[in-house]
């Protein structure tokens, strides 16, 4: 298990420079000029090819193109990311708060999805092609076919408004959590548990669960072994809608004014802070790699056959 998780580690280094390679040319290649940005952010009233000229010498942006890829890169492996153009401040202390608030987000969402998930999954497989099947799979259907903010519209008037239950922004206690997290489950939930029901049905079909039957071993431990085996085919799944969720939360956290990735970034696309971009594409680049490395270790400890296939 330890070469295949070190194999699995040395395929995903190539993987991150390349990344961070075409992170750093998305925004060297915008046909906005950074320095521009900085003096416009400063205030400058005239903006002139001089103050142009002397701003990115004292940015470094008139080093060779390699020169600043390889400086940059090598700052964040610091967690060095630069400093906001419009804010001066580091790029880190804005972006790290941000996320721990996006990830409390998804991790509470995750579990929450995947609880859903696995019980309607498994519920719908056991009934499947009978009433509670088919309207467990049209209700999920039409909730998840609602853009996130339509629902979020929906649960904030009833609960917030109507109901005067839940608050509608912030994340002062538990209570904030609710609706976020009820928004991002029901679309997420509504497309995963269908993925647990096909895993489901294929291993009640399998020569083992016959046998096992014919055994006369009890339904329950039965069940078990198949919830088992169904959900090292979902384990991908469920790893890689980590970081799908933190991409994802962009809508949700603004409908919300949730303090995290999706409402910073959205400001920083707004007032074109370079940096500040870069560090967002950056860091769910990474973990989108992070996960699916994850997701292929996890994988491998369950069905160790794929340990071979590397």
């Amino acid at each position: 298990m330890g070469r295949y998780l070190l194999k699995r580690l040395l395929i995903s280094i190539p993987l991150l420079v390349l990344v961070s390679f075409c992170t750093f040319c998305l925004i060297q290649f915008s046909p906005l000029d950074p320095a521009e940005v900085v003096l416009q952010a400063q205030g400058v009233p005239q903006i002139t090819p001089e103050l142009v000229a002397q701003t990115k010498a004292e940015l470094g942006m008139d080093k060779p193109f390699i020169v600043r890829y390889l400086d940059w890169l090598l700052s964040c492996l610091q967690l060095d990311f630069g400093h906001s153009y419009i804010t001066g401040k580091s790029v880190w202390s804005l972006l790290g708060p941000a996320f721990v608030n996006t990830l409390k987000l998804t991790l509470v969402s995750i579990a929450a999805i995947l609880l859903l998930s696995v019980a309607l999954g498994v519920i719908c497989a056991l009934q499947a092609g009978k009433r509670t099947d088919q309207a467990v799979r049209a209700v999920s259907f039409l909730l998840a076919s609602l853009p996130s903010y339509l629902l979020a519209a929906i649960l904030v008037w009833y609960f917030s408004v109507k109901l005067d239950w839940l608050p509608t922004s912030g994340m002062d206690s538990y209570k904030s959590y609710l609706l976020p997290v009820a928004v991002t489950t029901i679309g997420y939930a509504g497309i995963y548990f269908r993925m647990v029901r096909s895993a489901v049905l294929g291993n009640l079909h399998e020569e083992f669960v016959r046998y096992s039957r014919a055994c006369g071993l009890p339904e329950r431990k039965i069940m078990l072994h198949v919830i088992k085996n169904s959900l090292q085919v979902t384990t991908a799944v469920f790893c890689m809608a980590i970081p799908v969720i933190l991409g994802g939360t962009v809508v949700v956290e603004n409908v919300f004014a949730w303090p995290g990735l999706g409402t910073l970034s959205v400001k920083a696309v707004m007032s074109r802070d370079f940096p500040l971009i870069q560090a967002y594409v950056l860091v769910l680049a990474v973990a989108f790699i992070l996960f699916n490395t994850v997701s292929d270790v996890l994988q491998a400890a369950l069905n160790p056959k794929l340990r071979e296939e590397l």
